[in-house]
């Protein structure tokens, strides 16, 4: 895979990149924990605020229409102000949001949710593209080691949730709040980041790039869109859902938190190999098909068995969705011949791939709230994974956008 080299690379002392390498981890750290907590609490945010089951599923869906509305300014705001500096502010503004969100009203809940999701996005969209900047011959590593954080404290965030809320006897309100220490440890330890600053290289790209591609003429970067929006909106409904889902067939409250971490869990491996795995594949597209294939057969498995072998289906369903996820961040440097154009793509693919995903949590709540069963928002979720297979077959085409 050729990447174009970033000539300050080899000058980079090596505390420089250790401190480079926990700032990555520490900001993927922040970047879906605060999203997964919900799912286990859902119900009980619901009783509390006297929420209906489309109500509840907009907590997760302001985020990501956050990540629809923003993703595309993100890189021109970072190419203004390095990002290095965006990213400290997200992080000051995730903080904001993971304060004001468990104060006890709807509308401490929804602007809350509406801060952290306009800081998740700046994570989400720069993120690859520091990367491919500043570590560009370990691509595929430090994208593998970006998810897998993201992925660990999401499954942690799952599965604790319940626990934390306990512990804390703040009930829900302890569930979602408790990662704001996490957000103002990273402060702290992304501020060297921008004291010590170089030239950003983000800018630079932009500006000496001589043939700027228009994006939204490029039915690669429209595939890479869906498959990355799809791969979201499966993720975010199955994390908002799944653990109501559970416990509206018998399993215990506490036992259906742990339900979404299998899946977290199931993420990890997946997340880290699939990326090395993919970067040095000529074309992702047996990957796209083993997304496909793992989503269809999970989905179809908790229909068919509902808490039976559940765990099975926690394991496929895992698979997929952290290879879906490490190969949607991964297209945005294969797919791309400089760092601003993968900035230019992972902020289009994200803005319309957001934009799709948040229509999940809330249409899932819905067929719901119309059918009285489930089966029917489980077999959206079926179409969806059937889409997202013919998206990843077009993404995954060795070619770069022209």
């Amino acid at each position: 895979m050729n990447n174009p080299v970033n000539n300050n690379v080899g000058k980079v002392s090596k505390t420089r990149e250790i401190l480079m390498l926990l700032g990555i981890i520490f900001i993927a750290s922040n970047l879906r924990a605060p999203l997964t907590s919900v799912g286990p609490v859902i119900g009980e945010i619901s009783q509390s605020l006297a929420l209906s089951n489309t109500m509840a599923g907009l907590i997760t869906t302001i985020p990501l229409i956050a990540f629809a509305l923003l993703s595309g300014v993100i890189p021109k705001f970072s190419q203004k102000y390095g990002m290095e500096m965006i990213l400290l502010f997200s992080l000051v503004l995730l903080s904001i949001g993971l304060f004001i969100r468990p104060l006890g009203n709807i509308v401490s809940l929804f602007l809350g949710a509406a801060l952290v999701g306009t800081a998740i996005t700046v994570g989400n969209v720069l993120m690859p593209a520091f990367i491919k900047s500043k570590f560009p011959y370990k691509v595929g590593t430090m994208m593998g080691i970006y998810s897998v954080s993201m992925n660990l404290t999401a499954a942690l965030a799952a599965g604790f949730s319940i626990s934390l809320g306990t512990y804390t006897s703040l009930g829900w309100k302890g569930s979602i709040g408790v990662w704001l220490v996490l957000s103002l440890l990273t402060i702290f330890i992304w501020i060297p980041q921008v004291k010590k600053k170089e030239k950003d290289s983000l800018k630079d790209n932009y500006i000496t790039e001589k043939n700027i591609v228009n994006l939204y003429n490029s039915r690669l970067a429209w595939a890479v869109t869906v498959f990355m929006g799809v791969q979201s909106l499966l993720f975010y409904c199955l994390a908002a859902w799944l653990p109501k889902v559970m416990q509206t067939w018998g399993m215990s409250v506490e036992d259906s938190g742990w339900i979404l971490s299998y899946v977290q869990f199931a993420q990890l491996p997946m997340t880290f190999l699939g990326a090395i795995i993919a970067s040095k594949m000529n074309n992702q597209k047996l990957l796209a098909i083993s997304v496909g294939v793992l989503f269809i057969a999970g989905i179809g498995g908790v229909m068919l068995f509902r808490t039976e072998y559940i765990i099975v289906w926690c394991i496929m369903i895992g698979l997929a969705s952290g290879l879906a996820f490490s190969l949607s961040m991964l297209l945005f440097v294969l797919r791309t011949k400089s760092t601003n154009q993968s900035a230019e793509l992972s902020g289009m693919a994200q803005s319309f791939g957001y934009l799709i995903a948040a229509f999940g949590p809330p249409v899932f709540g819905a067929l719901f709230d119309f059918s009285n069963n489930w089966m029917y928002s489980l077999l959206f979720l079926l179409l969806m994974s059937a889409t997202l297979l013919v998206s990843g077959i077009i993404a995954g085409r060795d070619t770069k956008i022209e």
